[in-house]
């Protein structure tokens, strides 16, 4: 497993998330799995 910083842009702002993800996970899959944490975070 590898941690990736990620800046996502969710609502009009930009946030920066870390990913924990497989080594071979495409950029596809960790924008996903970040716009899924920064979503999940701002709608709780």
């Amino acid at each position: 497993m590898v941690q990736v910083n990620v800046k996502v842009e969710y609502l009009g702002k930009n946030y920066m998330t870390n990913v924990i993800t497989d080594p071979q996970a495409s950029d596809e899959e960790i924008m996903q799995l970040a716009l899924e944490q920064v979503k999940k975070q701002w709608t709780e």
